[in-house]
């Protein structure tokens, strides 16, 4: 399929469609042209040949890539990461402590991603290379990583999402690379005057309370920058809030009904698709748009997530 250009984002980050799922505007890299060459986000492995093309467009070679950061080891973020490694002999991947096993031995993530995904898995994520220990360093809340003289990354356990996610801080630009912790961003609608930010309940750690906090933190932070890995920059940060401030709670409620009317995950699924196109229908939308088969892949996924977290509350009040 035909590629799209590096975007510069300004504050020496260049950002690249890397075509998850062969889809534009659904994840991208960012690459932070500092003293230490720096990528936060690989996506899957079949996405890597976009991510290196990329970084040719920009006069990048692999080889003097320096630190891989991924904010958390969902295969759409960091599946392909052991791949990129054998194009970059001298780069050292960055994970959350808890994620750091997995990237090493990443049998746990294989097995989850089959059970999702069933046939479906090859195509959209094989294959997963294991990461060299030797390679991986962890961050933890309040550390911190230097990778130019005016730019030192500070590193923040931001849960909800997944437990094994942080994000990450960026002094030049007052921003903050947020993985899925505060939700999708659908970038592909601003051509229309649209702006939706979803929360993203995908399985199998969502928690809504630890995700509200974390979002809750990154907005006493004041930042005026938020890099979505889904997908791209918005500097309305204000509006990020106040729609995952109204999505979070509205899915999670949809799915207790649901629950409650003893239907799963793919009744959930589609009440949330139901209620996004109603919304976008209404900021006339086109019926049409390209956007909604991404929205339907990620209500999908949350329908999953929803499911599961609802589950495992029954299991635990009948303990």
């Amino acid at each position: 399929m035909e590629r799209r250009k590096p975007v510069d984002l300004g504050n020496r980050i260049q950002f690249i469609d890397v075509c998850d799922l062969g889809m534009f505007g659904r994840t991208g890299s960012y690459v932070l042209q500092e003293e230490q060459l720096t990528i936060i986000e690989t996506s899957a492995s079949p996405s890597i040949p976009y991510l290196l093309k990329g970084l040719h467009d920009l006069g990048i070679d692999p080889k003097d890539i320096q630190y891989i950061i991924v904010t958390h080891i969902h295969l759409d973020h960091a599946g392909g990461v052991g791949l990129l490694l054998q194009d970059c002999p001298k780069a050292t991947v960055v994970v959350h402590p808890k994620g750091a096993r997995h990237l090493a031995h990443p049998e746990r993530l294989i097995e989850g991603a089959r059970a999702v995904y069933g046939d479906k898995f090859d195509a959209l994520y094989d294959p997963i290379v294991p990461v060299p220990e030797e390679r991986i360093i962890v961050k933890a809340d309040g550390e911190t990583l230097t990778i130019g003289p005016d730019c030192t990354l500070q590193f923040y356990d931001t849960p909800g999402h997944a437990n094994h996610h942080f994000s990450i801080y960026h002094p030049p630009s007052n921003g903050i690379f947020t993985g899925d912790t505060i939700g999708v961003y659908y970038a592909e609608l601003k051509a229309l005057g649209v702006d939706l930010y979803l929360a993203s309940t995908s399985p199998n750690q969502f928690n809504p309370d630890a995700m509200k906090n974390s979002m809750e933190r990154i907005r006493e932070m004041g930042v005026d920058r938020i890099y979505f890995g889904h997908f791209g920059m918005s500097t309305d940060t204000v509006e990020v809030y106040r729609q995952i401030d109204y999505w979070l709670p509205r899915f999670v409620e949809t799915a207790r009904q649901v629950v409650q009317e003893g239907k799963g995950a793919e009744e959930i699924s589609a009440r949330l698709f139901q209620q996004v196109q109603q919304h976008l229908s209404e900021r006339h939308v086109p019926v049409d748009h390209p956007v909604y088969s991404i929205i339907k892949l990620d209500t999908d996924v949350c329908g999953m997530g929803l499911a599961h977290y609802f589950a495992a509350l029954q299991k635990k009040s009948a303990q």
